[in-house]
């Protein structure tokens, strides 16, 4: 996925991996969340921010930089949350039918 690896469980995006020579600021692992979930996220995860090359203003998926301190521990920990199935991680790829 542009360059990158997403990580699905089911229909669910989870994850996005990145590792590329372009905007290296923005390497790590792309949590798929909402905004709704920042502050409870931000608490777990120190080093989560926005990602940058998506512009200025905050956006509603979060980085997990792979140059934070914590990087190892941090992406641990979202994997764990993926496999209990935190409601904080993921965004359905399925369209819903109305």
């Amino acid at each position: 996925m542009f360059g990158c690896y997403a990580v699905y469980v089911d229909e669910k995006l989870v994850l996005i991996l990145r590792q590329r020579k372009d905007h290296r600021s923005d390497n790590g692992v792309w949590l798929a969340t909402s905004f709704e979930h920042h502050i409870s996220l931000k608490k777990l995860f120190p080093s989560m921010r926005s990602i940058r090359l998506l512009g200025m203003n905050e956006t509603a998926w979060q980085n997990i930089p792979a140059c934070a301190e914590d990087f190892e521990e941090s992406v641990m920990m979202a994997c764990d949350m993926v496999i209990r199935n935190d409601p904080r991680i993921g965004k359905s790829t399925v369209m819903s039918r109305k």
